[in-house]
């Protein structure tokens, strides 16, 4: 996510090159959604978007929406929305992390302690 917003910002947005050639009457197909992209950031589109599935992380603990705030976190960073994006980086990456120390809720007792072969045992 972050490679793809970096070529969106360097390639296709700061490009002097392609602001010249948007800012003919005629220009290419892609100019709209060169277009589409700083609407986006200048009306905080993305960081709107950050935002929303950092708080739906939060509130459903799912590990797929930690997944999806931290990457719109990432992609609002590179996009001009740094606050926003950054606040959904850290708690999509915090969430994530706490899903991973827990343990399962269906899982048996005995299994949500147990750390695979690294048991002590009692001596005889």
């Amino acid at each position: 996510m972050g490679v793809g917003a970096a070529v969106l910002r360097y390639g296709l947005i700061e490009s002097s090159a392609m602001g010249q050639l948007c800012g003919a009457a005629d220009g290419p197909w892609w100019c709209t959604v060169r277009q589409g992209l700083v609407l986006g950031f200048l009306h905080d589109i993305y960081a709107i978007a950050a935002l929303i599935a950092a708080a739906a992380a939060l509130l459903r603990r799912s590990a797929w929406l930690a997944w999806l705030a931290a990457a719109l976190g990432v992609f609002a960073l590179e996009l001009y929305c740094f606050e926003a994006g950054a606040l959904a980086l850290l708690i999509g990456c915090l969430r994530l992390l706490r899903w991973q120390a827990t343990p399962p809720r269906n899982a048996p007792p005995a299994e949500q302690h147990r750390h695979g072969q690294q048991q002590v045992q009692p001596q005889p």
